[in-house]
């Protein structure tokens, strides 16, 4: 792309990028670990909404295990909504590769 084009855009990607930014708070994504044992939601701005664990993993002689399986589910919840903000930012930004750019 060229930068001379970029700039002639300027305006109409930071709109964009505000709308973007407005709907990462309506992104819902789930995490799990342990075969869903423990279930974790976040919205796109990667803030934790909710913890659910099933109480076969509440046990308080294997605590490590539990709080394993929550820095799993965390994960795992991060990486949809990395993925579902990719594809919401492909679908708002039409396809543009800000990569090269450095962004």
């Amino acid at each position: 792309m060229n930068p001379f084009d970029l700039l002639k855009n300027t305006q109409a990607i930071k709109e964009q990028t505000e709308k973007l930014q407005n709907e990462l708070t309506q992104i819902r994504a789930e995490g799990s670990s342990g075969g869903r044992m423990v279930t974790v939601t976040m919205n796109g701005r990667f803030e934790l909404l909710s913890v659910k664990l099933d109480p076969i993993c509440v046990d308080n002689r294997d605590v490590q295990m539990l709080e394993d399986l929550i820095v799993a589910a965390h994960k795992n919840a991060m990486d949809n909504v990395q993925e579902q903000i990719k594809e919401k930012s492909n679908a708002l930004l039409g396809g543009m590769d800000f990569s090269k750019l450095g962004l």
